[in-house]
C-alpha cells in the first residue's frame, strides 16, 4: 500500500475498519472536521452508537449533517438512488468536494451480504463523476471475515490509523461481481417443494402462490415474491438459454425461489442496482432493478446463471 494525499479531489471511495470507539473517533472525526474547516458539505450516516460517539467527539457536531443510518431492511438500489441524487444535487450547486462517511449493512448488522458487496463494487462506476470523498465504515468486531475480504476488494483506498493508502487488493468492479459465489441458503439443503422445467411466468406465479398459501409469510411479501419470480422467469426466457428450471423451497416463515438458465447472465457490475441501459428509451431495462427494490436477490454465474429470491417477512 502507498500513502496518498489526505485531502483528495474528485471521487474517492475509501474503506475504514475499526475495532474500538477510540479508533472510530481517530478515523472519522479528523475527516469530518477537515470538511467543515474547508467549507465542504460534510455528512455522516452512521449506526446509532457510532453517531453518538462521533457527535460527542466533534468540536461542533451541528456543523456536520447526520443522516439516518442504512437499515438491515434497506434495498441497495434504493440507497444508491437516494445518495446519487443527493450528492449530484450538491455537486450541481457548486460543491467542489463533498465528504460523506457511512456504515454499510452486512450480516453482522442483520443484512444479507451479497447485495451490499455488489453495491460497494458498483458505486466505483456509478459515482465516478462526482466530487465525493466517501468513507465506508466497518466495525471488525461484528463484521464477518468474508465481508472484510469483500471490503478490501471493492475499495480503491483504505484509511488505516489516520493515514490514507492506495489499495493493491482492489479489483475491477465487473471482475469482482462475476467472481462472487454466494453460499446456498440453508433452506436449499432440503428437497425443493416445487421444481418446474421451462416454466412460463404465469406457471411460476401459480407455483409460488400455491406454496406460499402453506406458510405464514405476510401477504405483501408474497406479492413481492410473485412479481419478482415472474420477472426472473421472463428475463430467463428473453435473455437466457434453455432449459430453464424454477425451484421453490419453503419453511413456515420463509421462502426461497431460484430460476436457473444456461445463459451467461448479466455481466456488468451494477446490473439490478440501477435501471438498465434501455430504460431511458422506454424499451425495458427495469426488471432486475425492480426485483432488487422488492426482495433480497443474489446472482450466481456458475454452470449458466442462477438468480435467487428470498422472502422472509412473516405475519406477526
Amino acid at each position: 500500500m502507498v500513502s496518498t494525499d489526505p485531502s483528495p479531489t474528485g471521487y474517492v471511495h475509501e474503506a475504514a475498519v475499526y475495532g474500538s470507539d477510540e479508533e472510530l473517533v481517530h478515523l472519522v472525526v479528523p475527516l469530518l472536521e477537515g470538511g467543515v474547516t474547508n467549507g465542504q458539505p460534510t455528512m455522516a450516516a452512521l449506526q446509532e452508537h457510532e453517531a453518538a460517539v462521533v457527535r460527542m467527539a466533534l468540536s461542533d457536531h451541528n456543523a456536520v449533517t447526520f443522516l439516518p443510518p442504512l437499515s438491515s431492511r434497506e434495498r441497495p438500489p434504493a440507497a444508491l438512488t437516494r445518495f446519487t441524487s443527493m450528492l449530484g444535487d450538491l455537486a450541481a450547486r457548486g460543491a467542489q468536494q463533498i465528504r460523506f462517511v457511512n456504515t454499510l449493512p452486512h450480516p453482522g448488522l442483520g443484512a444479507p451480504c451479497d447485495g451490499w458487496c455488489r453495491y460497494e463494487a458498483a458505486i466505483n462506476d456509478v459515482l465516478a463523476e462526482l466530487p465525493v470523498w466517501g468513507v465506508c465504515l466497518y466495525d471488525r468486531r461484528i463484521t464477518p471475515d468474508e465481508v472484510l475480504d469483500h471490503v478490501e476488494r471493492t475499495h480503491p483506498k483504505l484509511a488505516v490509523n489516520g493515514d490514507h493508502f492506495s489499495n493493491d487488493r482492489y479489483e475491477d468492479p465487473k471482475a469482482f461481481v462475476l467472481s462472487l459465489t454466494p453460499p446456498p441458503d440453508p433452506l436449499q439443503a432440503g428437497r425443493p417443494a416445487v421444481e418446474v422445467r421451462d416454466p412460463t411466468p404465469a406457471v411460476g406465479r401459480h407455483a409460488v402462490q400455491d406454496v406460499a398459501s402453506r406458510t405464514r409469510l405476510d401477504p405483501e411479501e408474497v406479492d413481492r415474491l410473485l412479481l419478482t419470480t415472474s420477472e426472473a422467469v421472463t428475463n430467463a426466457l428473453l435473455h437466457g438459454r434453455p432449459p430453464i428450471t424454477l425451484k421453490i423451497w419453503a419453511a413456515a416463515d420463509r421462502m426461497v425461489v431460484t430460476v436457473h438458465d444456461h445463459g451467461e447472465g448479466p455481466q456488468g457490475a451494477h446490473h439490478g442496482l440501477v435501471p438498465g441501459p434501455n430504460a431511458a428509451s422506454g424499451s425495458g431495462g427495469y426488471g432486475l432493478w425492480l426485483m432488487h427494490q422488492l426482495l433480497p436477490v443474489t446472482y450466481q454465474h456458475e454452470d449458466g446463471f442462477t438468480i435467487r429470491l428470498t422472502a422472509d417477512k412473516a405475519m406477526p
